[in-house]
Order: C-alpha cells, then sequence, then structure tokens
C-alpha cells in the first residue's frame, strides 16, 4: 500500500470511490452541509493507491470550530475504499496514516459521523462527543469525537461550526494619473 497526498488529478477517482460508496443524496447530510464550499484541509487530504497508481481509498480532514468560543478542531470524513477492494486494510491505514499526520501538525480534536463499529478502534466514542451538537440531523450514536490531546474536549462544548475559506488576496490599489495602479506590497 502506499499513502500519499491527494493531488488534483485524484479529483474524479475519488469522486468515482465516493459515489460507489455511499447512497445517493449524501450531499444532503449534515456532515457534508459543514464541508460544502470549504476546501478539505490540503496537508490531511490522502489516497492509498494501487501498485499501477489507481486510487483504493481517500480520506480528508476539514476545519471546523466548536462552540461560541470557536474552539478549532478538526472533521474526519468521508473515508471511503473502492467497494472491491473493501476489507483489504485500505481504511484502516488511511486511517492510522491520517491521524498521526494531525496529531503531528498540531490539531487536537478530531469529530466525525461514522460507525462506532469501525472507528471506535481507533479512538473514537460517543462519549467525548456528549457536549457537542451538530447543526443538523445526525443519529446521536454516530456522532463521535476523539481527543489527539489527552483532555483537549475537558470543558468545550457547544454546536459544531463551518469555517469559512479565506478570501483570496487582493493587493490594494492607488490611483495615479494614468488610472488605478497595483500599491506595491
Amino acid at each position: 500500500m502506499t499513502i500519499r497526498l491527494e493531488v488534483p488529478h485524484d479529483a474524479a477517482a475519488v469522486d468515482d470511490i465516493l459515489d460507489r460508496s455511499f447512497a445517493p443524496g449524501r450531499e444532503r447530510k449534515t456532515a457534508y452541509r459543514l464541508r460544502d464550499g470549504v476546501p478539505p484541509i490540503p496537508s490531511l487530504s490522502f489516497v492509498n493507491v494501487l501498485p499501477g497508481g489507481g486510487v483504493a481509498a481517500t480520506l480528508r480532514f476539514w476545519p471546523i470550530a466548536i462552540g461560541w468560543d470557536r474552539v478549532p478542531a478538526i472533521l474526519l470524513g468521508p473515508l471511503a475504499v473502492d467497494p472491491a477492494l473493501q476489507g483489504l486494510g485500505f481504511g484502516k491505514a488511511l486511517m492510522r496514516h491520517g491521524l498521526a499526520a494531525a496529531a503531528e501538525e498540531g490539531h487536537r480534536i478530531v469529530v466525525l459521523v461514522g460507525d462506532p463499529g469501525y472507528y471506535e478502534p481507533f479512538g473514537f466514542t460517543r462519549a467525548m462527543a456528549e457536549n457537542l451538537a451538530l447543526p443538523g440531523p445526525v443519529e446521536a450514536h454516530r456522532f463521535l469525537a476523539r481527543e489527539l490531546v489527552a483532555g483537549s474536549l475537558q470543558g468545550v462544548h457547544g454546536m459544531i461550526q463551518r469555517v469559512e475559506p479565506e478570501p483570496a488576496f487582493v493587493p490594494p490599489c492607488r490611483l495615479s494619473g494614468a488610472g488605478l495602479a497595483f500599491a506595491e506590497p
């Protein structure tokens, strides 16, 4: 197995795996609404590739904030494995790799909506998410959290919120005798 960062030319393969792995209408779910229009964290977007270069699995993390204090956290998902390759360890390898990379980058809290039976062995629990809420419907037993740094969720409570993408930088301009000119930085 080879795990690497996702690159733009992976987009079609990733979309295909997501379409085949999840039910139609997945984009209407609460977790997707938190991600809509927000790019995933590039340094935490991974694919597991086959020897021939085909994408076998994908995992992305997204920036979120919790509560009025806007405590920074990350939303895991989707994690998806090509249905023809499920059960071969591609997803578990991505989980271990992604969580280690998130911890290395200094992230402290990870939340997700998913199957407790799959995610609990990676340290996710419903108890860790008890004081958190999502801005839409979700089956409560599937809303899980994990601390990457012990104690990070202590005292944290509230609604999970989107983190809007930063606007593109537009250099300031000034008027000149010939019209508008860009100011030197």
